[in-house]
C-alpha cells in the first residue's frame, strides 16, 4: 500500500466517526461556544464542510484561496456539504497516480502575502488532521449543548451500553 492508498483508506475509516459527530450536534444550539475565543458549533461544522470543498477545488486546479465564509442557514446543507465534498475528494484521489499526489500545489491565505506550497499529499493529510482536530473540539461541545457524544475510536460515556 502506498502513501495515496494509505490516505485513502484513512479517510474512509475517519468518515463514519465524522457522520455520527455531525449528527450529534444539537441544531437548537448552534450558537454554542464554549469561551469568547472559540467558534461557535455552527462555524466549526462548516469550516469541517468547507475544508473539504477546498480539498476538491485543490485537487482539481492546483490552488485555493482560503477565505472563512459564514455558514448557511440550514444545519442540514451543512452536513451534506460535508458529505458531498468528502465523497468527492476520496473519488479524486482514488484515480490519481503518484505523479498527481506528489505535485506541487498552492494555498493562498486570506490576508498572507505569500502562498503556502507543499505537495497535495501532504496538504490532503494536513486537511485529514485538521479536521479530525476540529471534530475532537466538537465533540467537547456536544455535552454541554445537550446532546450526548457518540462512539468516535470506541464506545464514549454515552454511547456504551449502561
Amino acid at each position: 500500500m502506498n502513501n495515496r492508498e494509505f490516505c485513502l483508506a484513512r479517510r474512509k475509516a475517519e468518515f463514519p466517526a465524522f457522520q455520527r459527530v455531525l449528527k450529534a450536534v444539537p441544531t437548537n444550539r448552534l450558537d454554542y461556544k464554549p469561551d469568547s475565543k472559540s467558534r461557535t458549533a455552527a462555524a466549526l461544522t462548516w469550516l469541517l464542510a468547507e475544508e473539504e470543498a477546498s480539498l476538491v477545488t485543490l485537487i482539481d486546479t492546483g490552488r485555493i484561496e482560503w477565505k472563512e465564509t459564514p455558514p448557511p442557514a440550514s444545519y442540514d446543507e451543512v452536513v451534506a456539504h460535508f458529505e458531498k465534498s468528502y465523497d468527492a475528494v476520496n473519488e479524486r484521489i482514488a484515480k490519481l497516480d503518484d505523479a498527481g499526489w506528489e505535485r506541487k500545489v498552492s494555498f493562498v491565505v486570506e490576508g498572507m502575502p505569500e502562498p503556502w506550497t507543499d505537495t497535495l499529499a501532504e496538504f490532503v493529510w494536513g486537511f485529514l488532521f485538521d479536521e479530525v482536530h476540529h471534530r475532537g473540539q466538537l465533540s467537547t461541545y456536544l455535552r454541554p449543548m445537550g446532546g450526548k457524544v457518540p462512539s468516535i475510536y470506541g464506545p464514549s460515556a454515552d454511547s456504551a451500553p449502561a
